[in-house]
């Protein structure tokens, strides 16, 4: 908060507030959530994954890229299965940023997603077809859709 003195003497206050980047990109802070072991005991530590890359052109992440986070010492890839920041029509905004940890073949870690994915991932990440990699196993361990 800024005090601004004018020239009558008078305090006014000046607030300068910034907007909050709601955007996947470096160093944005995310909440897996899977049933992965390394998941559970960072997100119970109080020390969630940071994003340190997005693998797409414009360097900010959207729903159904894959990034690499940092997760209690250890580089994890993961998937993003829900975003805070304003969606497309149809598409869900949720509370958190959540992210899927995933293994260098494209399974999933963990065995079990615990909240709703967005329909619209079926489509999405059953086109994207990189060299060797299967995203069709996290849509099958999701148990909700919206």
């Amino acid at each position: 908060m800024v005090l601004c003195v004018s020239r009558l003497g008078l305090m006014s206050r000046s607030i300068h507030t910034t907007l909050v980047s709601q955007e996947i990109q470096k160093m944005t802070r995310l909440r897996v959530v899977d049933n992965s072991e390394i998941g559970k005991r960072a997100m119970l530590e109080g020390k969630p994954p940071r994003c340190i890359h997005v693998y797409n052109k414009q360097s900010v992440g959207f729903l159904g890229d894959q990034v690499l986070v940092a997760i209690k010492g250890e580089k994890k890839k993961g998937i993003l299965v829900g975003l805070k920041q304003k969606q497309k029509p149809n598409v869900p905004k949720f509370d958190s940023n959540n992210i899927v940890l995933i293994n260098d073949d494209g399974s999933p870690i963990g065995t079990r997603i615990h909240v709703p994915i967005p329909h619209v991932l079926r489509t999405k990440l059953s086109k994207q077809c990189k060299k060797g990699v299967d995203y069709t196993k996290i849509l099958a361990i999701a148990q909700r859709f919206v």
